[in-house]
């Protein structure tokens, strides 16, 4: 379980109503198909071995004797498969009959599992022939010489070397109950809850399903294994679609859709889930009544395919989805601004305006809070700051911007007050060093600083969390506002908010800012070039954006080790940046993370918008000088 990555899957067997034969060998191509695909935790439905739906045949024994000869047959057909497989068949015990799981692993059931909610209602007549889970978990002998296995609802199994790996079980309308027994199993310290189920189709239960096992996974923080009957159940009074789903902590992964029956795998972080319970400690301490035995035994697990992950985690793939996200962000930056113009009894808010991503999106947000005050745009003050490296392209197109949005637009020209400032502190001006580049970003701040003083206004921040993680900031320039609207967007996002709102516009501000939108980032604190293009660009310095976002996501936000984080991109991005090249920026983000605390540990407020956030007061505490050599130690033992 390498990076604590594990292969799952979900197997809908082809299955005929009560011939145990037939699907007992069904079920044993599934395990071998799954076993060849390297599934180390294999699912099948409620009852798969005769059936869900043979009624009162289940009352017969010769019928149940046949059904446990059949369990007997996969239980063997396992033998030499490290993989932990759960089968549904009909089982007796003490004189009365259970639906249940059978856990199997390499030719030994570990346990079997009752279920504890039958479903007496509707379709469903569960109570006419099945009992309901006793109440304590016993021991169960399966022959004369005193070997056997415990039989009840609450089992954990454990995989020895993998501490963070415990599965229990829970069946079809367990589920569906107010108190699911998955609850107390995962507060006892299952991770992953598998579900063997039989639910018939009928409109709308597909989308219920679905959410239910979704919304239960992120309820658990953990992952959940849902395998559902198919259609080769009897359809007397109603059809079975085999749709099956696997989701972890609240995240869809795979889902079989409805007649769209086989099987389904999926890879599972299970030491992901581990860390996200460790940090809530509104998650119970993995301890129990009591009530619950532990099966722990030793699985081999074969390397697991590395789960493809998104290019940009920040940006959702399906564009109705992302619409939905930006006007999220959009609503909680200008309500944010909104109040502290309201409170501040600020009369303007006043804007840097450059021409570049992060900006615009400031403006775009000043300009709704204005409207949400009931205020004039000439309320926001843009100001335009030329400098040695300000090019005709960003300037236009801020100034076309801000124009067509009605605000209020000031130049002013720094270039000599730079001058003057080099002047009076000895430095040449042909030196373009840090010195060149700082005084210029700390000028602009002092203009729109002393701007907001003489209009009784609010400087508007518009760093991004980008910014904020490399430390791609002046301190004491850019770095400083009165309110910071784009803190917690990174720029990868803000790319993709500016193109949103770009889509509902027209003329001028459409123009501006789709043209916006394809300028290379800069700062601009250098002089263009020749041709009057931009010459300083950032991703040439700090490196691409989109791969520092994907390491800002899975570092800060996820706390992935460094090489599962480099395994991770070096399949999101393969095709686009080698080996070398992520291994490159890794090393950079970490070692620049480290050494730019000082300028988060003082950063201007600004609202929260994701699970990704680095400002002092909210999620982000980390001391100014920590060192950061054992992520930098573990990043060089990175081999490729």
């Amino acid at each position: 379980m390498k990076d604590g990555f594990i292969k799952v899957a979900t197997m809908t067997p082809d299955l005929r109503v009560a011939d145990i034969a037939y699907n007992v060998g069904e079920i044993i191509k599934g395990i071998e198909k799954a076993h060849a695909e390297n599934v180390s935790l294999l699912v099948f439905p409620e009852l798969a071995v005769t059936g869900y739906t043979c009624g009162d045949l289940f009352n017969h024994r010769s019928f149940i004797d046949a059904a446990m000869k059949g369990v007997e047959d996969i239980v063997k057909a396992t033998e030499g498969k490290k993989m932990l497989t759960f089968v549904g068949a009909p089982i007796r015990n003490a004189g009365k009959l259970y639906d249940c799981a059978v856990a199997i692993f390499d030719g030994k059931i570990l346990g079997i599992v009752p279920k504890t909610h039958l479903a007496n209602y509707g379709e469903s007549y569960e109570a006419r022939s099945f009992m309901q889970a006793p109440a304590t978990t016993e021991w169960m002998l399966s022959d004369d010489e005193g070997n056997g296995f415990f039989f009840g609802a609450k089992q954990l199994f454990e995989m020895k070397g993998m501490e963070d790996l415990t599965v229990a079980c829970e069946i079809g309308e367990d589920l569906w109950t107010i108190n699911p027994p998955s609850l107390s199993h995962a507060a006892a310290g299952a991770t992953v809850i598998v579900n063997l189920s039989a639910s018939a189709e009928i409109v709308g239960r597909a989308e219920k399903r679905r959410e239910l096992v979704r919304s239960q996974s992120a309820k658990i923080c953990g992952a959940y294994i849902y395998a559902n009957a198919g259609s080769g159940e009897s359809t007397t009074d109603g059809v079975f679609s085999g749709h099956s789903i696997i989701a972890e902590n609240g995240k869809l992964l795979s889902e079989r859709k409805p007649f769209d029956e086989g099987m389904q795998t999926a890879i599972i972080d299970i030491s992901a889930l581990a860390d996200e319970r460790a940090m809530k400690n509104t998650f119970p301490c993995v301890e129990s009544d009591g009530s619950y035995v532990c099966y722990s035994f030793e699985p081999t697990f074969q390397e697991t395919d590395t789960p493809k992950v998104a290019k940009r985690p920040f940006i959702p793939e399906n564009e109705a989805e992302f619409a939905e996200r930006a006007e999220s962000i959009l609503n909680i930056q200008t309500y944010g601004l909104k109040k502290r113009l309201a409170h501040a009894h600020a009369k303007t808010a006043v804007i840097g305006i450059s021409g570049g991503l992060d900006s615009t999106l400031a403006l775009l947000v000043a300009v709704r809070a204005m409207d949400l005050l009931g205020r004039d745009r000439k309320d926001i003050i843009a100001v335009t700051m030329p400098c040695f490296g300000t090019t005709v392209r960003t300037k236009s197109n801020a100034v076309m911007l801000a124009e067509a949005l009605g605000a209020t637009v000031r130049t002013v020209d720094i270039k000599r007050a730079v001058s003057v400032h080099f002047e009076d502190i000895g430095h040449d001006e042909n030196v373009r060093d840090v010195t060149y580049e700082n005084a210029q970003a700390r000028e602009r701040t002092q203009v729109i600083m002393d701007i907001a003083n003489d209009t009784n206004g609010l400087v508007v921040g518009t760093g991004d969390l980008s910014e904020v993680a490399l430390g791609w900031s002046t301190y004491n320039g850019d770095h400083m506002s009165m309110y910071g609207v784009n803190a917690d967007v990174p720029k990868t996002l803000i790319r993709g908010i500016v193109a949103y709102v770009a889509s509902t516009m027209e003329g001028d501000a459409k123009k501006a800012l789709l043209d916006i939108v394809d300028t290379p980032v800069s700062p601009e604190l250098l002089p263009a070039d020749k041709e009057g293009n931009i010459a300083q660009k950032t991703e040439e310095i700090v490196g691409p954006y989109d791969l520092h976002d994907f390491f800002l996501y899975y570092i800060i936000g996820k706390r992935f080790a460094p090489k599962k984080v480099f395994r991770l991109a070096c399949t999101a991005f393969e095709g686009e940046f080698d080996k070398a090249t992520i291994h490159k920026w890794l090393r950079s983000f970490y070692r620049r993370f480290f050494m730019q605390q000082f300028k988060r540990s003082c950063v201007p407020d600004g609202p929260k918008v994701g699970s990704v956030a680095l400002s002092p007061r909210g999620d982000w505490r980390m001391p100014s000088d920590a060192v950061a050599d054992v992520w930098l130690r573990e990043v060089d033992e990175i081999t490729f």
